[in-house]
């Protein structure tokens, strides 16, 4: 005998075969989510990324949704900071809201403001020294948001097209490599600097060659003093390519020619003004 159709049997059949939409959209719903924060926590710091990880544990909970929320938070503001970042460690919004981000930037001022004490003793120390032995028109020094600067001109430390530390410059590097004995918590980067004036002689094929020479050359004679730690110094040449003058005239291009030290601060303000102590 053959069955009777039955339309209420149909319904539900069809009513059945769509169950499997349900979670089959809270899996899509949890990889959104997912994917999101893989996104977030590749381009913001640690405290962000614990921010967004709350707020997506009360969004998927039950609790009040992003729009709720009276805190945003921010992604990578602080990715255009480029230089020698790697040897900081870190930095803070001035917008922070709660009360939480407001203590963690006043820990970071103070941080920077004692830093800045710090640095300013040792440059106090390397001006004296400048000033002492007749220098000025040779070295000079700058404080600023990311490190303290010693700017060495060539001719105090090289002779023309040469590498080699000069004997009688020699005390000049001991005499800096003593100073910053007491202040071993820094990394230093020593950096050398050309004209854009092309050099090519049996030593050296460019500018290159010669400033990271000139760079090396006397970094090994800071490490000299066994007091320092050779794992917190590095040396780059920078060749041409970051002048401080204009090239196009003989002062300029005296300018740029240099070694610079760098002590790279260990704690960096968002806000320029933090960093002035008080």
């Amino acid at each position: 005998m053959a069955r009777r159709y039955n339309p209420r049997e149909e319904e539900q059949e069809e009513g059945t075969s769509e169950i499997w939409l349900i979670p089959y959209a809270d899996v899509l719903t949890l990889l959104l989510a997912l994917f999101i924060v893989l996104f977030a926590s590749s381009a913001i710091d640690t405290q962000k990324f614990n921010a967004m990880m709350n707020s997506f544990n009360t969004i998927l909970s039950g609790g009040p949704s992003v729009m709720d929320m009276g805190t945003i938070v921010p992604i990578g503001e602080n990715l255009g900071q480029i230089g020698l970042s790697g040897y900081r460690k870190g930095g803070a919004s001035s917008n922070t809201s709660n009360s939480a981000g407001g203590q963690e930037l006043t820990e970071l001022q103070r941080q920077v403001q004692e830093e800045t004490i710090r640095l300013e003793q040792l440059k106090g120390e390397l001006d004296a020294y400048i000033e002492e032995n007749q220098l000025t028109s040779q070295l000079s020094t700058e404080l600023n948001n990311l490190q303290l600067v010693l700017r060495i001109s060539d001719n105090a430390l090289f002779a023309s097209g040469s590498a080699t530390v000069r004997e009688d410059a020699r005390n000049l590097a001991l005499a800096i490599a003593d100073m910053l004995t007491d202040f071993p918590e820094y990394e230093v980067v020593v950096s050398g600097h050309t004209d854009n004036v092309p050099i090519n002689n049996a030593r050296f094929r460019d500018n290159w060659d010669l400033s990271t020479a000139r760079a090396l050359n006397f970094m090994k004679i800071l490490l000299t003093n066994d007091k320092l730690d050779p794992a917190r110094f590095s040396s780059i040449g920078f060749g041409e390519y970051r002048p401080v003058a204009d090239n196009s005239t003989a002062e300029g291009r005296a300018q740029n020619r240099r070694v610079e030290v760098s002590i790279i601060r260990n704690f960096v303000a968002s806000e320029p003004e933090a960093i002035s102590p008080q």
